[in-house]
C-alpha cells in the first residue's frame, strides 16, 4: 500500500498530508518487527524467529478490542412487519421509535466502550477539509453532479431523493445499511443531509480546490491520495445479491467453516485470484502471471464470466470455496475491489498488489502483519518470490495469513462497521452550518417499505441483514486524530517494509 498524500490544512492547522498514510498507528510496529524479522533485515539476524514471532502473536492479541457483545442490558426487539393476506401490504413507515431508556444501554462490567480500531482514526482525516469553516447547504448542493442520491436524516426518519440509479443495487443496500444503523442505535443517528456517490474511484481532487473548506462532500467507497471524497462501507457489507453474495456476518461463518474444514497446509501451494480482468491494465498484467512457455509464476488465475455464474447459480464462483489455496491475491479493478474482504477472510496469507486507493478495510491493514505486498510493477516476479518464500517458511507465511484473517473477523466485523458509520456520520453533522429539511422531492425509506416490496436473493439478504434488537451497548469510544509525529512514523515504518521487500526480491 502506498502512503496517503493528504491536501493542505485549512489555515491555521499544518496538515498530515506529507506524511500520513493507510495504516493503524500501533499494529505498524508489530508488522514492521514481524516483516524485518522474516525478511532477514542486517540488524536481526542475529534473533531467533521463532521466539519473536511467538511474542508477535501475543502482543496482537493484548492490543484486540472486542466489541460489547456481552451486555447485562435486557434485549429489546424491534417490530418489523409486511402484513398478511387479509391486511394491505405496509405502505407507510411505522412512527419513529423512542430512544431506549438507559437501562437498555448498560455496558459490561469493566467500565465503558472499549477504543474503536485504529482505523477509525482517518474519520478526522477525511473531514479535515471542513473542520474550520463548517460545511453550508450550498456546499452540499455542489456534490449534485457527484451523487446518485441524497440521504437526509430528520429526527430519525430517513429520505432519499435520488439523482441517478447505481449500478445493479449498491445504492440500495448503501441505504438499507444506514437504516438498519438507525434501527441498531435509534435516536442516536443525527439530523443529517448526505450527497453519495456509488461509483468507484473519488472524483473531487483537491487540486481543484485550493481552499480545501470549499469542495463538496461527497460520501463514497474510495478514494485516494489526491481526492477529498469521504470513505463510507461498501454495500456488500448488507448483501451483493446479483453476485450472490450474502451478508457479511454470514458470509464470514461461511468461510470460517471452509477455513477448518481444509486447513492450510492441505491447501494447494499456489496463489489464487479469480476475477474480472476486462478494462483494467494492472489485471491484465496480472493474467500474464498465469503458468505458459514452462515459466512457473507460482500462481493460478482464473477470469469470471458472470453471464455464465448467473446461468449456473454461482456454484463455480462461491467465495468460500475459493479458499483452497495457500495464497490469495488482492488486485485492485477500476479503484478498490469488494472483493478484499472477503479474499482476507480465508486464512491464506494475502499477496496484496500495491495500490493507491483507500477504503475503510485497507486503511487498518499492515504490510508484513497482515498481508504480504507484492510490487505492482513487476507482480510476476514479485508473486513468485512470495509464494516461494511462503513455502519455505511455512509458519511464518501461515501467521500473516491467520492475522490478517483475524483482522477482518474481529476488527471489521458488522458491529465495527455500524459503529464506524455512527461516529463519521455524527462528527459529518457537527460541521454542518444549518438544519437539515426534507427536499421536495425526496421520499421517505424504511426497513418496511425496502423489505416488503423486495424479491428474491434481494429480500434474502435483507432479512439476514436487519438489525432485530436494539443494540444493549454503546458504541466504541472513537481514537483521537493522528499526530504529526504518528503519522510520519506510521509512513516512515511502511516505506521501510517495502525497501526490505525490495532487498529480498532482488
Amino acid at each position: 500500500m502506498k502512503g496517503a498524500v493528504f491536501p493542505a490544512a485549512p489555515s491555521g492547522e499544518r496538515s498530515l498530508g506529507a506524511v500520513l498514510r493507510t495504516k493503524g498507528v500501533g499494529s505498524v510496529m508489530v508488522g514492521l518487527v514481524v516483516l524485518a524479522l522474516l525478511l532477514g533485515a542486517r540488524r536481526w539476524t542475529d534473533l531467533d524467529a521463532s521466539s519473536l514471532l511467538g511474542n508477535t502473536v501475543s502482543i496482537g492479541a493484548g492490543q484486540r478490542r472486542r466489541h460489547h457483545s456481552n451486555s447485562t442490558a435486557p434485549i429489546v426487539p424491534i417490530p418489523f412487519t409486511c402484513g398478511n393476506e387479509t391486511s394491505p401490504r405496509q405502505s407507510k413507515c411505522p412512527a419513529t421509535p423512542a430512544p431506549p431508556p438507559p437501562s437498555t444501554t448498560l455496558q459490561v462490567p469493566g467500565g465503558p466502550a472499549p477504543s474503536c480500531p485504529d482505523y477509525f482514526r482517518y474519520i478526522h482525516e477525511d473531514l479535515r477539509p471542513w473542520r474550520g469553516a463548517g460545511i453550508t447547504r450550498e456546499a452540499v448542493e455542489r456534490a449534485r453532479p457527484h451523487a446518485y442520491f441524497r440521504l437526509v436524516v430528520v429526527g430519525g426518519r430517513a429520505y432519499v431523493e435520488t439523482y441517478q440509479r447505481a449500478y445493479q443495487t449498491r445504492d440500495v443496500f448503501t441505504q438499507w445499511g444506514i437504516l438498519q444503523l438507525i434501527r441498531r442505535y435509534p435516536g442516536r443517528v443525527p439530523d443529517l443531509d448526505i450527497m453519495f456517490a456509488c461509483d468507484d474511484p473519488g472524483q473531487v481532487r483537491a487540486v481543484d480546490f485550493p481552499s480545501p473548506s470549499e469542495a463538496p462532500p461527497v460520501f463514497r467507497y474510495s478514494k485516494d491520495a489526491s481526492t477529498l471524497d469521504i470513505v463510507f462501507p461498501d454495500w456488500s457489507f448488507w448483501g451483493w445479491p446479483e453476485v450472490g453474495i450474502r451478508p457479511w456476518t454470514q458470509m464470514l461463518e461461511e468461510v470460517a467453516q471452509e477455513n477448518e474444514r481444509v486447513p492450510w497446509p492441505e491447501r494447494q501451494p499456489y496463489a489464487f485470484w479469480k476475477g474480472a480482468p476486462a478494462r483494467f491494465r494492472i489485471r491484465h498484467e496480472l493474467m500474464r502471471c498465469n503458468a505458459s512457455n514452462g515459466q512457473e509464476w507460482n500462481a493460478r488465475l482464473f477470469s469470471q464470466d458472470w453471464k455464465h455464474a448467473v446461468r449456473n447459480g454461482f456454484k463455480d464462483s462461491s467465495i468460500p470455496k475459493q479458499c483452497l489455496y495457500r495464497y490469495k491475491i488482492y488486485i485492485e479493478g477500476n479503484a478498490w475491489s469488494v472483493s478484499e474482504k472477503y479474499i482476507m477472510a480465508c486464512d491464506s496469507p494475502v499477496l496484496f498488489v500495491t495500490t493507491p486507493f483507500q477504503d475503510i478495510l485497507s486503511r487498518g491493514l499492515v504490510a508484513g502483519k497482515h498481508y504480504w505486498p507484492i510490487n505492482r510493477e513487476h507482480v510476476c516476479k514479485s508473486i513468485k518470490f512470495a509464494v516461494d518464500w511462503g513455502n519455505g517458511h511455512p509458519a511464518q507465511a501461515r501467521l500473516i495469513g491467520e492475522q490478517g484473517s483475524r483482522f477482518v473477523r474481529e476488527e471489521m466485523s458488522i458491529d465495527y462497521v455500524y459503529d464506524y458509520m455512527l461516529h463519521l456520520l455524527t462528527e459529518y453533522s457537527k460541521l454542518l452550518r444549518y438544519k437539515p429539511t426534507v427536499p421536495e422531492k425526496a421520499l421517505e425509506i424504511c426497513t418496511e417499505s425496502m423489505a416488503c416490496t423486495a424479491r428474491g436473493l434481494h429480500r434474502e439478504c435483507m432479512m439476514d441483514s436487519m438489525e432485530r434488537h436494539v443494540a444493549g451497548f454503546d458504541p466504541c469510544t472513537l481514537p483521537p486524530p493522528f499526530t504529526e509525529e504518528e503519522a510520519k512514523e506510521i509512513a516512515d515504518r511502511e516505506a521501510e517494509v517495502l525497501r526490505n521487500v525490495e532487498k529480498m526480491e532482488g
